[in-house]
């Protein structure tokens, strides 16, 4: 492979018949689209394998010749055809697959290799047309673009047809594919331009019903029962994806299945966003995270417990994937029946959570829970202001839909309190050392950096009164352990009392205390007053709390808004997940899109399926 290769003669093996077709494709004569050398070398068997340094030769002979025999367009053209076949032919076994994927493969290889060492900026080595004297069939539209062509095929190929034992390994390499198609990306700057050459990308994006397309591609992916999982032989541990063998595929229960169990289409009988007609059902999906509150009612723990648990190991996280799992978490706390509804499940016991134990806990107070415990991580590590904010807002949401939030919970909400309030003291105390102190020369922009973090937490001292001030005002009588909470601590509001930005939030506060400390002491008791005493009588004093003197405020409602440039995090982001867990390798030397440390990731990056 890769050098000149002989015509086999007829008593040849299969893997000298290979050899020769894959050499004859990297080489300089080019054949046409019609010719019957495609066939040939899209029916060999899939499982021949060939050592890292012949596939790297044969990608370098296919780079330098492709601009004159426009194989890479050809063998494009070719999987477009063989995918069309494919849907025609759905639910028949049929040796189309073999072709595809043969096809998608070979693709895959040599367009990676293009990509990732292409010398010019807008990756004018794809040679993606071919030649105005080309044979072409009477119905193939010579005007079209091959990459529109292809990325059709694929993504209509993935919407339609179901994952299934016959279409597994298809359906897997048409998503690496897309991978690889759309990793042009890799060679821009973090900020997106107007310059940026993203062929493949585009033209995924410029089809129409792009949303249903994505949607269909997620269910078929997570299809109910089902999901492929592949496995290779290598020759040896250091071998690359070069030298992969596909061995089987297996088919196990997908838990993941479940997160599209309850979606279900909606009748539009209007323009869309387009302007284009609609009747009949209609899949609606602009983000992801506004499906799944609706797609997840009924299993919220599948969603939920694998991210408290996340967040519950931050310090393990990078900040970038705390940031992403707050986000979702503020996204679904917008919807107020799933914050109503994560309060209706109880969990038997959290394994994982080592500090307290938790028997019988609901959803919703490990999620109480776990987003205070992420504040004072942050508090302490971190001391991001955004983190803090996300995890307060979150909370806000959730605060009018509190139901029979646990002791624990109830003991960490108050405690959050005291937590910033002592932050807001030592920033109040080191404010005024600075200003007795007239020696430091820079002490007037010290004291500004402090006033601006004290406002800061005065902010999120206001959040978490206002957070308790919901529960007490919209769900007292559902939440007796809150109650006990704020009475067993009640000093930690006192220094607040009259504070201007404070006082009319602690007055509600002091209302509820007032209310039950003093039906607590005319209460005549026979022996101390033991926790479980103390909660019965809160318990049956709720009944007779109407919320007489308190002040109604209006209910925080926190959403989440992109910034205006939001590519400039995601796109980078993504990339970094595809490439961290080794889906496809990537050339270290060619990735602009982030830094990259040589040094520590170029391994990563280097050791590849493809």
């Amino acid at each position: 492979m890769g050098a000149v290769t002989s015509t086999p003669r007829h008593t040849s093996t299969t893997a000298e018949t290979a050899e020769y077709l894959i050499g004859t494709f990297v080489g300089e004569k080019s054949f046409p689209l019609t010719s019957d050398f495609w066939q040939k070398l899209l029916e060999l068997p899939f499982t021949l394998r060939c050592p890292p340094h012949r596939v790297q030769q044969a990608c370098e002979l296919f780079a330098l010749n492709n601009h004159r025999t426009r194989h890479l367009a050809k063998i494009l053209i070719h999987l477009s055809w063989c995918l069309q076949e494919a849907i025609r032919t759905s639910g028949a076994p049929s040796p189309v697959y073999l072709k595809a994927i043969n096809a998608v493969y070979v693709s895959s290889v040599f367009l990676k290799y293009i990509i990732e060492n292409s010398q010019t900026y807008n990756i004018k080595e794809l040679c993606l047309s071919l030649h105005e004297n080309e044979l072409v069939p009477k119905d193939f539209m010579t005007d079209q673009k091959i990459e529109n062509l292809v990325m059709h095929n694929v993504l209509t190929f993935i919407g339609t047809l179901d994952v299934s034992p016959m279409t597994s390994l298809l359906h897997q390499e048409l998503l690496n594919f897309v991978l690889v198609a759309m990793s042009t990306q890799l060679l821009s700057g973090p900020t997106p331009g107007p310059k940026d050459v993203n062929p493949f990308l585009d033209a995924a994006m410029s089809q129409k019903k792009i949303n249903w397309v994505f949607y269909k591609s997620w269910v078929c992916c997570c299809k109910p029962g089902i999901v492929a999982i592949q496995l290779f032989d290598r020759n040896d541990d250091s071998a690359t994806s070069d030298t992969v063998s596909i061995v089987n595929t297996y088919f196990t229960i997908n838990p993941y299945s479940k997160a599209l169990e309850n979606a279900r289409d909606i009748e539009f009988d209007r323009a869309d966003i387009e302007g284009n007609a609609q009747n009949g059902p209609v899949v609606r999906l602009p983000l992801l995270p506004y499906l799944i509150p609706l797609a997840l009612r009924t299993d919220l723990d599948t969603l939920l417990m694998p991210i408290l648990e996340t967040l519950y190991s931050a310090s393990r996280r990078t900040s970038n994937q705390i940031y992403m799992l707050l986000i979702i978490l503020l996204i679904l706390s917008q919807d107020s029946s799933f914050n109503a509804s994560i309060h209706k499940m109880t969990l038997p016991g959290v394994s994982w959570y080592k500090e307290h134990l938790l028997h019988q806990t609901s959803l919703g107070s490990l999620m109480v829970i776990i987003l205070i415990r992420t504040v004072q991580y942050n508090l302490s590590k971190l001391r991001d202001v955004y983190l803090h904010t996300t995890c307060l807002a979150t909370l806000a949401n959730m605060a009018p839909h509190v139901h029979r939030l646990s002791a624990y919970a109830s003991q960490r909400l108050v405690s959050l309190f005291y937590m910033l309030s002592r932050k807001y003291n030592k920033l109040v105390e080191l404010r005024d050392d600075k200003l007795q102190t007239k020696t430091i020369s820079t002490v007037d922009g010290l004291v500004e950096d402090m006033s601006a973090e004290l406002q800061i937490y005065t902010d999120f001292l206001r959040i978490v009164l206002e957070i308790l001030n919901a529960i007490l005002t919209y769900a007292l009588p559902r939440n007796p352990e809150v109650v006990y909470a704020i009475m067993h601590r009640q000093e930690v509001f006192q220094p607040f009392k009259n504070h201007p930005r404070f006082a009319e939030l602690l007055e509600n506060i002091y209302n509820v205390l007032d209310f039950f400390n003093s039906r607590l002491d005319a209460q005549r008791m026979d022996g101390e007053w033991s926790v479980e005493k103390v909660l019965l009588f809160i318990i049956n004093n709720c009944r007779s709390w109407r919320g007489d003197g308190m002040k109604m405020f209006t209910q925080l409602h926190f959403s989440y808004e992109q910034e205006s440039h939001p590519e400039e995090f995601f796109i980078p982001y993504v990339w970094q997940l595809v490439l961290s867990h080794r889906v496809f390798g990537f050339n270290a030397d060619a990735i602009n899109l982030f830094p990259v440390d040589l040094h520590a990731d170029k391994q990563i990056y280097d050791e590849s399926r493809i």
